[in-house]
């Protein structure tokens, strides 16, 4: 039940020693502030990320060729090999749990100065050899007309899509570039899109948005690359752990090309799912982390209210024992030392909730401001910090608790000082 005479008797004790009050409320505060501010820097950092990432194919990997790193029938260490089309059609009819499967070219010897040219205007971007699939490993929204598609790859047309980046250097702003040309290395190919990535915080191989994209059969054919296959990506079936399709993957190209079973050196790959799944173990980390420096902060600031209590105790020794001697009960004089230390510490925390949240918020929007004129397909490492409901309720029952503990030593000591030494107290 509301006890008004316990109400007031709190306030008046607050008034009576504001600087002491705030002093011993400022440790709370501290803990609640920071804890916020950690934890809304943890999630605006992993929503940075995962909205970096969001539509990239989890049960993906890339693999390609790597120098050997052990002789192996008659061949010398340190021989450079290369996957070529033939062991793409291999692994295709030899592992059904494959779903998707993309052969990518990398131009690194066409990115020779001002490579990409229209007319006056000319830039250095890299060039790479694709095929339609790649799109359902590393989808990409159309700005301008259309994606690579299975008939660019069967005729080999020189058509080309191309970055949000390379659009900006060597077209107008809002021009339409569907069905211009542009040099590539000194070959005419017809723009017949323009992409941006919805992924922009995975590249793999090269910038997207810095990229000139042909269909993969036309760079080879064009550009002299013969068979080759600099690397390759993959999508596991539903159901099915990309690990287990690498480990199939690795002795089909082993046998055909003379490599020794023991050399993992020879083969570089990137098992995106493994990616993934570290990443979440190492934002469940920080979090763990967040939480112990938190709540070692909020300890701190309890023992710091607990010793405040103690002194306050100390000095109304004398008032404790006039309420003992009028027939004031053991768990009223709890109830007042408990309630006025839960009552300070709940309001500081709640005071460090608001200022953090608040502090987040002005965060966001600046971050909103700096990237509402920015395209959105540029790299971005934190957004949206925020905390949630989960925290918030959280915080509320570490306070009270908190707010318990600190009060419960000071408590304990009132109710076993003797009315009668309590009143020759000076």
């Amino acid at each position: 039940m509301f006890d008004l005479d316990r109400w007031q008797e709190i306030f008046n004790a607050i008034r009576k020693n504001k600087l002491r009050s705030t002093l011993t409320a400022f440790g709370v505060f501290w803990a609640i502030f920071m804890l916020v501010i950690m934890t809304g820097s943890g999630n605006g950092l992993k929503n940075g990320i995962y909205n970096g990432i969001k539509d990239f194919a989890t049960n993906s990997a890339f693999m390609w060729s790597e120098s050997t790193t052990i002789a192996y029938e008659g061949f010398k260490r340190g021989r450079h090999w290369q996957i070529d089309n033939s062991d793409i059609e291999t692994i295709k009819d030899q592992i059904p749990e494959i779903d998707v499967i993309s052969p990518r070219l990398n131009g690194w010897n066409l990115r020779d100065g001002e490579n990409i040219v229209r007319g006056k205007l000319s830039g250095a971007f890299n060039v790479m050899g694709d095929y339609p699939s790649y799109r359902k490993i590393d989808p990409c929204t159309m700005l301008y007309g259309r994606y690579i598609n299975q008939e660019d790859i069967r005729l080999r047309r020189k058509v080309c899509i191309i970055g949000t980046k390379v659009y900006e250097v060597i077209f107008d702003k809002e021009e339409d570039p569907v069905g211009k040309y542009i040099r590539v290395n000194g070959v005419y190919f017809m723009v017949v899109g323009v992409f941006q990535s919805n992924n922009p915080n995975i590249n793999i191989g090269s910038n997207k948005k810095e990229t000139v994209y042909l269909p993969f059969t036309s760079m080879q054919q064009t550009f002299n690359y013969g068979d080759q296959v600099h690397f390759f990506g993959i999508t596991a079936k539903q159901g099915v752990q990309v690990k287990t399709v690498i480990e199939k993957i690795k002795p089909i190209l082993q046998k055909n090309h003379k490599l020794s079973p023991d050399d993992d050196e020879a083969l570089g790959q990137i098992d995106i799912e493994n990616e993934i799944k570290t990443m979440n173990y190492v934002f469940l980390g920080i979090n763990i982390l967040i939480w112990v420096v938190g709540i070692g902060t909020l300890i701190a600031g309890a023992v710091g209210i607990s010793n405040i209590m103690l002194i306050i105790i100390k000095e109304r020794t004398k008032e404790i024992g006039i309420q003992r001697a009028i027939g004031a009960r053991p768990k009223i004089v709890v109830g007042q030392i408990l309630t006025e230390s839960v009552f300070l510490t709940t309001l500081a925390g709640f005071i460090g909730l608001a200022f953090g949240t608040l502090a987040l918020y002005l965060v966001d929007m600046a971050i909103d401001a700096s990237r509402a004129n920015v395209v959105t397909d540029e790299e971005t490492f934190f957004l949206n910090p925020e905390v949630g409901l989960p925290l918030a309720i959280s915080a509320l029952a570490m306070l009270i608790f908190v707010g318990l503990i600190a009060g419960l030593i000071p408590a304990m000591k009132a109710i076993k000082i003797k009315p009668i030494e309590a009143l020759r107290h000076e």
